[in-house]
């Protein structure tokens, strides 16, 4: 890249770009504001534990299917922090706002398709096999939450566009104002506090909605702040934008796809747990509650290095790019060796934590099999961490045609493995589990042979800002001769 057109970029190629330094400073915020977002849906179980099993795996699984029809949608404007990394870096600032003008387009044009699955989703409820009593607590949580998406969809919009930039601390104050209201909402509202009446799983729902939105209201004012509104030249991104919404729906759609069927299969492989008893259902509950506090501080370490790789990428520098991966590797091992110590030392403690208020006898008989499958679980969060960034880093890229194939491929081989186990073969929760993991570790090397071909290299998603100064200037060349 020639000295002139390094100066039009916003990124700096130093020999310390792309090191652990730089991607903490983008990571670490990220990190902390997902931890925020398993705060709230972890407390959001314990407190929901206190009134009985029912209503804690009603919240689990009727929570995570009103997140499931939100997801491809989420996926799809979700790489707008690639998109808006790679503008940055190819030295087009002024597209950074009009990328995130598109993502807020499909918002609006996902919502009522969203809303329009609602009595589908009742229906399959019906169909699940889950207890009556979790049922139709089930279908109150759920009801509630899904009007709300649109809160989710625009929140991820905004944290987008403030990830593609590198200033990730927005979105983690944004986290942390959500987390404490709802937290604070949802014990207030549950167990009826400050002269409140006591309403329960649909306080639970409720909390989590206002806490969305004052989340959404930290982000929206930081997005419209005047300095920003300056720099950034959102006052003329309020369009459509043929070339940046071409960009998003391109390489935003296999991560839709992706996350749509992985949560899926993820919702498939819950009610699977949910409807072999009770006493499955309530352990598969507290693992996959752990299982998500370990996992999801692992998405903010994903977003960091798809942020920096993409703009890195955007910059033309894939040597620097490759630096950024490795740097999301030494810490996700690092988090995920704490992690694995935690769970192999305290399941015990772990799994007490969702103790019910009173004998439950249910919960007696699940206790055994939760600890079993936590240790169990401690085998594959180093893997977790390796799937994590090599994720991150193929999406920064725009390689995610084959990250969708290889991830929905995992995810749908383990539901017709655990399915047959529990229901066909009468095998064991703890031998299912086992092999839920086997399959996930053996599976998820095909992510790092995948990176390791270099293939994502060779991929522009935005031209730089020199080769559009070369485009014009071969145009002016090769343009109509003088008659």
């Amino acid at each position: 890249m020639s000295p002139e057109a390094q100066r039009t970029l916003d990124v700096e190629i130093t020999p310390r770009a792309g090191g652990v330094r730089e991607l903490l400073v983008v990571a670490l915020p990220m990190v902390v504001s997902h931890a925020c977002d398993t705060v709230m849906t972890f407390t959001d179980r314990v407190f929901l534990s206190r009134l009985g099993s029912d209503e804690m795996n009603a919240a689990m699984s009727g929570g995570l299917t009103s997140f499931m029809v939100m997801t491809f949608f989420i996926g799809l404007i979700g790489y707008t922090t690639a998109l808006v990394a790679q503008y940055l870096g190819a030295g087009r600032k002024d597209r950074c706002a009009v990328a995130t003008t598109q993502a807020m387009i499909v918002c609006l044009a996902a919502y009522p398709l969203i809303l329009a699955s609602r009595p589908l989703v009742f229906l399959a409820f019906d169909l699940s096999g889950v207890s009556a009593g979790q049922l139709e607590y089930q279908k109150e949580y759920f009801g509630i939450l899904v009007y709300a998406s649109i809160v989710g969809l625009t929140r991820t919009c905004l944290s987008g566009f403030f990830s593609g930039i590198g200033r990730t601390r927005m979105v983690m104050v944004a986290a942390c104002v959500s987390m404490v209201a709802n937290v604070g909402l949802n014990y207030v509202l549950i167990f009826g506090k400050l002269g409140l009446p006591a309403l329960g799983i649909r306080g639970a729902a409720y909390g989590t909605i206002i806490g969305g939105l004052l989340g959404l209201f930290v982000l929206a004012a930081a997005y419209l702040w005047p300095t920003n509104c300056r720099e950034f030249q959102i006052a003329r991104s309020w369009r459509f934008d043929r070339e940046a919404m071409g960009n998003l729906l391109r390489f935003g759609y296999p991560a839709g796809i992706e996350m749509f069927l992985n949560v899926l299969a993820f919702t498939a492989m819950i009610f699977t747990f949910q409807s072999h008893s009770p006493v499955t259902a309530t352990a598969a509950t507290i693992v996959f509650a752990w299982d998500m506090v370990s996992f999801v501080p692992l998405i903010g370490m994903q977003i960091g290095v798809m942020s920096l790789v993409g703009r890195y990428m955007g910059a033309r520098s894939p040597d620097t790019a490759h630096r950024s991966a490795m740097s999301g590797l030494k810490i996700g091992w690092i988090y995920s060796a704490v992690i694995f110590l935690l769970f192999i030392c305290f399941p015990n403690s772990l799994v007490a934590a969702f103790q019910p208020g009173t004998h439950d006898p249910v919960f007696e008989q699940a206790f055994p099999i939760a600890v079993f499958m936590v240790r169990t679980a401690s085998l594959y969060v180093l893997i977790e961490a390796i799937v994590a960034v090599f994720v991150g880093a193929l999406r920064g890229t725009g390689d995610t045609f084959w990250t969708m194939c290889i991830s929905v491929s995992l995810h749908w081989l383990l539901v017709p493995i655990l399915y047959v186990m529990l229901h066909r073969l009468g095998m064991s929760a703890q031998s299912a589990w086992v092999a839920l993991v086997l399959t996930f570790f053996a599976f998820s090397h095909l992510f790092y042979l995948r990176y390791r071909s270099g293939k994502w290299r060779e991929i522009r998603v935005v031209p730089s800002t020199e080769e559009l100064i070369a485009t014009d200037h071969d145009q002016d060349f090769h343009g109509t001769p003088d008659l």
